[in-house]
This record gives C-alpha cells, structure tokens and sequence, in this order.
C-alpha cells in the first residue's frame, strides 16, 4: 500500500499520555496518522481540539484510549464524528455516567481483563449500546495501556478491521 493509499487515523490520546506514546508511534508507523496534543485538564477543550482536527484531516478512522475513549464517544454522542471508531480501555463513563454509543456508527471496544484503572464492564456495557452488529467487545488478556497488544500487531489490525467491518456495514 503506497503513503497515498494509507489509512488517515487519529489518536487521541489518554491522561498521562501524548503525541509521543508507545500507541501514537505505532499508529505512525502503520498509517497516515495524527495524535493532536491537549491539554487533559479540560474535558471540552479536548473535545474542541479533536473536533478541529476531524474537520481538516478528515481521518478514516478515530481511535481513543482511556480518557481519549471518553473524547471520541462525546464526539460521537454529539454528531462531530461519525466514522468508524476503536476505544481502547475507553473511559466514557467517568466523564459521563449515562455515555451510550449513538446508533449507525461501528464502534469496536478493547479493554484488557488485567485493567486495574478501568473495569472492564464499563466497555462491555458501553458495547451493548448503539447499533447492533455494528459494536464489537474485544476482551484480551493485558493491562490498562493495551501494551502486549499495542505492539504485537494487534493494534494496527484493529484498526484495519473497524475501518472494513464499516465500510461493509455502509454497502449493505
């Protein structure tokens, strides 16, 4: 696959993460990707941020991680992204106790059954709402950072798999 041809993904990163994390490197290697940089301390800022970059990058795919899973489901939740979605130990409900995916959107969910900062039902929960057929729970054995699976492979794969599972789901 040429640099052309890519896949544009845009991380968004978690609380005591960056541009600069294990997880935004990997995605740089794989794809045409953007981590934009924000300041955790304010929720909508973050939100305000990401929702700029969507608007001028125009990514195939959006991935959150723990507090950047809570970013990508309001944007989600409030119609600034549509597109296909991987949460990563995504922490949703700490920001927003009623989160629920909203409907038409394929979402895939990661969380790691060694997660001792997230449980793991709040994403099996999260999972259970929005479309179905279009939401997925992936539960894999690792820790709250995803780090076996960030850079096994799995990762990239992830991402490669949301983007075609909804390009199916928008041809059907």
């Amino acid at each position: 696959m040429s640099s052309a041809e890519r896949l544009r993904v845009q991380f968004i990163h978690g609380l005591e993460s960056s541009p600069q994390s294990a997880k935004a490197m990997v995605l740089a290697e794989h794809f045409d990707a953007l981590t934009p940089a924000m300041d955790t301390n304010d929720f909508e800022a973050c939100v305000g941020v990401q929702h700029a970059e969507i608007e001028r990058f125009h990514p195939d795919v959006l991935v959150g991680s723990s507090f950047g899973g809570a970013v990508a489901v309001a944007l989600l939740r409030r119609g600034l992204w549509q597109g296909p979605t991987l949460l990563l130990a995504q922490a949703a409900r700490r920001y927003d106790a009623g989160a629920a995916l909203p409907e038409g959107v394929t979402v895939w969910l990661v969380h790691g059954t060694g997660d001792t900062l997230i449980p793991t039902n709040e994403s099996r929960e999260l999972a259970e709402t929005g479309t179905e057929g279009r939401v997925r729970y992936i539960e894999v054995e690792d820790d709250h950072p995803l780090r076996k699976h960030a850079t096994d492979g799995s990762l990239a794969n992830w991402v490669r798999e949301v983007h075609a599972a909804d390009l199916a789901a928008n041809s059907s």
